[in-house]
């Protein structure tokens, strides 16, 4: 029987996934650029761990987006405490509800950087990423044990382009793109544009 991923292990886990998280950082050349980290996301297999920790985060946070990407539901939930990673405060917990993927490991996945630009393609973002981190062409030409994805995913209701690049090493994963969540959010409740 699987054990049920709990808020409690999340939170005991937090240590080693923020430590591997910032070694990444290192190795990618990424910690210095004093990016914010705007979410933080997780990976669940079942829908009854993501409703659990749902509910979990709801009592230490609020929903503020609940939208349909790529077929299934994502949730945004904004934190009351932010989360602590290095000397960055992660405010919202990206918890998408599980697809036909099964995950080896169930828990913390991935953090978002923002990379302030105008960038509306995947192409222009590598660019202007490769402008402040050279060494970062050979890894986005994938030449390295680093796994790279360029994709523009969006919610139904986005009017915000925001490509973004993921750098994945093992059961952790990187993400830049150019607008925060809470832009992207905010977009999502804007006029449609006449």
């Amino acid at each position: 029987m699987t054990e049920l991923l709990s808020h409690t292990r999340l939170l005991t886990s937090w240590p080693d996934f923020s430590r591997n998280i910032r070694q990444f950082l290192e190795e990618l050349g990424l910690a210095d650029l004093g990016l914010e980290c705007d979410h933080v996301a997780l990976r669940v297999n079942t829908t009854a761990v993501a409703d659990a920790l749902r509910d979990e985060f709801c009592s230490k946070g609020t929903i503020i987006s609940n939208n349909i990407i790529n077929g299934r539901p994502i949730l945004i939930i904004e934190l009351n405490t932010p989360l602590r990673l290095g000397n960055l405060n992660i405010d919202c917990i990206e918890l998408p509800y599980p697809s036909n993927k099964h995950y080896p490991v169930e828990g913390w996945e991935h953090i978002e950087l923002v990379l302030p630009c105008q960038a509306t393609s995947c192409d222009t973002l590598a660019q202007i990423l490769i402008e402040k981190v050279p060494h970062l062409a050979h890894i986005i030409e994938n030449s390295t044990d680093i796994k790279v994805k360029l994709s523009s995913p969006s919610g139904e209701h986005e009017r915000l382009a925001n490509p973004t690049i993921a750098f994945k090493k093992g059961n952790i994963c990187i993400k830049l793109h150019p607008y925060g969540i809470k832009q992207v959010i905010n977009s999502e409740v804007q006029s449609p544009m006449k």
